[in-house]
């Protein structure tokens, strides 16, 4: 019997999805969508214990299996330690995203050489420890699909972020490398890079980036975390079963704005 609730979505029941930071905005709207889509889900948090557990709640709720688990991404023995208790909660792990990670704005000439491996350890090498320990399981199972939240940074700069930009451009590639080497046990890999996406308050904090994102975006509009979950669960669904070393950029069509 399926445990899917949005019949919109691919059906993923008897799947288990890992979504690490799922105690925040996008983390949870893809555990949502997850969610939705039938599969159980494992709320990784690392200071977000009770937004994640909350988080769990509601989507038992509403029908849905979940459970959290807390970790610090930036050690490697926590990641593996990570999808080893992921695994043994249902026997399986199925997909993993990497959705973890930190965006402080920092001008380069300002920057320290300790902020610049802080953000690296935050946004690229945990996503590089998570996916290696969960393709550990993975291939011993037949295989799996590994999804990383990369940004629209990745490949358009933008001031103030140069550490953040540097790690997300890397992270794609990593998604690359990483469907080069896993294919042959089965694991997929791909990337997500999202544009803008809505959060509460941000029209106040960000009224001018707001306008001109909308001006700019051929949808005109913000992202919402769903949108981000939705093609995060058809990344790890069989729809997508040849699509690997794939970056989907999800950003209402921003990038395609001329600058000139």
């Amino acid at each position: 019997m399926s445990n899917r609730t949005d019949p919109n979505l691919p059906d993923l029941t008897g799947t288990v999805a890992l979504i690490t930071g799922a105690s925040g905005g996008i983390g949870a709207g893809i555990a949502s969508r997850f969610s939705a889509s039938g599969a159980a889900v494992v709320l990784h948090y690392r200071r977000g214990r009770e937004a994640a557990e909350d988080l769990a709640d509601q989507l038992r709720a509403d029908g849905g299996q979940a459970v959290t688990l807390g970790a610090d991404l930036t050690d490697d023995a926590a990641c593996h330690a990570l999808m080893r208790q992921a695994t043994d909660w249902q026997g399986r792990l199925d997909t993993l995203v990497d959705n973890a990670g930190i965006q402080p704005v920092l001008p380069l000439p300002q920057m320290t050489a300790d902020a610049w491996r802080h953000m690296l350890d935050a946004d690229l090498t945990s996503a590089v420890s998570c996916t290696q320990a969960a393709a550990r399981v993975m291939a011993g199972a037949g295989g799996g699909a590994v999804v990383h939240i990369a940004s629209i940074e990745g490949t358009h700069p933008a001031a103030g972020h140069a550490h953040y930009a540097a790690a997300k451009a890397a992270l794609i590639m990593h998604a690359r490398v990483a469907a080069l080497e896993y294919g042959p046990a089965g694991i997929r890999v791909n990337a997500v890079s999202p544009g803008l996406i809505h959060r509460p308050g941000i029209e106040q904090a960000w009224p001018e980036g707001v306008r001109r994102w909308q001006a700019a975006a051929p949808l005109r509009r913000l992202g919402r975390a769903e949108d981000v979950g939705d093609a995060c669960v058809f990344l790890a669904s069989p729809l997508a079963g040849w699509i690997t070393g794939h970056n989907l950029v999800v950003d209402g069509g921003v990038t395609t704005h001329p600058t000139w």
